[in-house]
């Protein structure tokens, strides 16, 4: 069986008991987070949430907050605007933050669906607490990582190199996050 059947045999028993299914799926830049939620998404009635969407908007970036482990998302408003409500099962807006301007993006309306999909590193902080049904972590050798990487735009490898992948690392590390996920994949075969 391979993990991407394993855990669809999960989220299906616990959709036959419940209303709502929350999954976090958190890992490692390029493990494939983003590639899983689309493969869930054409599977389940799903919404997909990216914690992408929650990066730090300039004015947060303070030197403070970015040497906090975690820090350099804005979990503060990915509870308040995402998480809560989705916990409550009720209709929401949030807006994502849109790298390319800096600014937050037009509101996006999400009444929850029966899988509701978060990923992306961090989605599993403990700030949360642990409010998901299901979590994920993804991990890839850094061969691979490395080989993605230089399949994104040229002017990102020196973040993900230098910035991204250290604070990721030290993420993961500082607060055991593939050992409190309930399943942990490695090279994801879907």
């Amino acid at each position: 069986m391979n993990d991407f059947h394993q855990l669809c045999l999960l989220i299906e028993a616990r959709l036959a008991s419940q209303d709502r299914v929350l999954l976090a799926i958190d890992g490692c830049c390029t493990a494939g987070k983003t590639t899983l939620a689309a493969a869930l998404a054409a599977r389940y009635d799903s919404t997909i949430f990216h914690m992408d969407d929650f990066f730090l908007r300039p004015e947060q970036r303070t030197p403070q907050r970015l040497a906090e482990v975690g820090g350099n998302v804005d979990y503060e408003r990915f509870r308040q605007e995402v998480l809560t409500p989705l916990l409550a099962g009720t209709d929401f807006r949030y807006r994502p933050y849109d790298c390319k301007t800096g600014l937050l993006a037009d509101p996006i309306d999400v009444s929850p669906t029966p899988l509701c999909i978060i990923e992306g590193s961090y989605s599993t902080h403990p700030f949360f607490g642990r409010p998901y049904d299901l979590t994920v972590f993804l991990s890839v050798s850094p061969q691979t990582q490395h080989a993605r990487i230089l399949r994104r735009p040229a002017h990102l490898h020196q973040r993900f190199f230098r910035e991204w992948i250290p604070m990721e690392q030290q993420y993961f590390q500082e607060f055991s996050i593939a050992e409190a996920c309930d399943l942990s994949f490695h090279g994801l075969s879907l």
